[in-house]
């Protein structure tokens, strides 16, 4: 089959690989009909590339159809329309019973102290082969995969994967109050998919900061009061600004949307970037001992928030030896929750806004559609932000 592989710093490619097969009693293969570009596969081609092997395949955003199921697999059959939640998770150990299925004790990496694995992503989570590609193997379907309803396009649904369930913790984890305010940092699909869950769920005033302008339109049509970064000439003027509109607090929440490859941060950016060329022997056990994350988003979000208020991560960090400003996160008693998401916890609650009447706009949430054959393209594209494109599917 077709598949998009990781072959290097920036340097993706859609090679031949073996299909996959059913190799354990609980699996199913899935045939792919439309997959995500994500953000976070952003990482892997800049950031993570210490914790990468060439030849791994790319990918967590799928949406398809059941060719074949292990025996134990009770809940599926071929010909079944199935989304796939980016993590692998059993349903059953304590942790998928306490609603933390990206902590799953059955799947966890544990030679390398890490939660559920992940489809197509590192080594520290399980280097599972991603579903950037014609056919995906799905451990633990008898539980993960969610079957949605024949109809309407694929465009409606795929964002179960991953979309709607990280934006929608991140404004569960920010606890808006109803009639409260919340700012995002950070207006690419995660930041944009969170403001419209936060207006759909009661949030009276969402504040959105990017400094791409087409974010910033996209978001602004839906409600969200916008403020570009190029407009300001720090961060403090950009504080400031919000807390005008707050009665000189900040917002109740923010949603930091941005995470580790922030704008600013230069030393962070150099250190990153140094350890991304050192060879796979030594950049590996130096990333996970002393990496750095760019903290300029972070360091915004608590400046931004009102005393007593909650900062919702959702942007993907992964640095070990970060510097924190405890005392101010201290004296503000700013309260912060964190994680990859949970997806089947709260994919039930999202189905509901998943009809023909599309209240979050999933609809023509995606900016571009692509075949999978021009991935190297697509992922060039995004990285330099280039065409307006804010989310990009493709097909195999």
């Amino acid at each position: 089959m077709k598949a998009v592989t990781w072959q290097g710093k920036r340097d993706v490619r859609v090679d031949d690989v073996p299909d996959p097969k059913i190799q354990e009693p609980t699996d199913a293969v899935i045939r792919i009909t439309s997959t995500g570009l994500c953000g976070s596969d952003l990482h892997l081609y800049e950031v993570l590339t210490p914790f990468m092997t060439p030849g791994d395949i790319l990918g967590h955003e799928p949406i398809g159809v059941v060719e074949e199921v292990g025996p134990e697999v009770r809940n599926l059959s071929p010909g079944d329309r199935v989304v796939v939640p980016f993590q692998i998770s059993c349903g059953h150990c304590f942790m998928c019973s306490a609603g933390l299925q990206t902590q799953c004790e059955t799947t966890q990496v544990t030679s390398e102290g890490m939660g559920a694995a992940l489809f197509g992503y590192t080594r520290l989570y399980g280097a599972v082969p991603g579903a950037q590609a014609e056919y995906l193997r799905v451990p633990q379907a008898h539980y993960g995969p969610i079957k949605v309803p024949e109809g309407p396009s694929d465009d409606r649904f795929v964002y179960l994967s991953d979309v709607l369930p990280t934006a929608w913790q991140a404004v569960a984890y920010a606890d808006v109050p109803r009639g409260g305010t919340v700012a995002v940092l950070g207006l690419g699909p995660i930041g944009d998919m969170a403001c419209r869950i936060a207006l759909a769920r009661g949030a009276e005033r969402v504040f959105g900061v990017d400094l791409v302008p087409e974010r910033l339109a996209r978001a602004r049509r839906r409600g969200v009061e916008t403020y570009d970064l190029r407009g300001f000439d720090n961060e403090k003027e950009l504080v400031a600004t919000i807390h005008d509109e707050t009665e000189g607090r900040g917002p109740d929440a923010v949603i930091d949307a941005v995470g580790t490859e922030a704008h600013g941060s230069v030393v962070a950016r150099l250190a990153q970037q140094a350890s991304a060329m050192l060879p796979r022997a030594l950049s590996g056990p130096l990333a996970e001992r002393f990496s750095v994350d760019r903290l300029a988003a972070l360091h915004t979000a608590i400046e931004l928030v009102r005393r007593g208020g909650t900062l919702s991560l959702v942007g993907v960090y992964g640095g070990t030896a970060d510097p924190m400003p405890m005392l101010t996160l201290f004296d503000k008693q700013i309260q912060m929750r964190m994680g990859q998401a949970n997806v089947r916890h709260w994919s039930d609650e999202i189905l509901p806004y998943l009809t023909d009447e599309d209240p979050l706009g999933v609809d023509d949430f995606a900016t571009h559609r692509l075949p999978l054959s021009e991935a190297p393209h697509a992922y060039d594209m995004f990285q330099h932000k280039q065409d307006g494109a804010i989310k990009i599917l493709m097909s195999p």
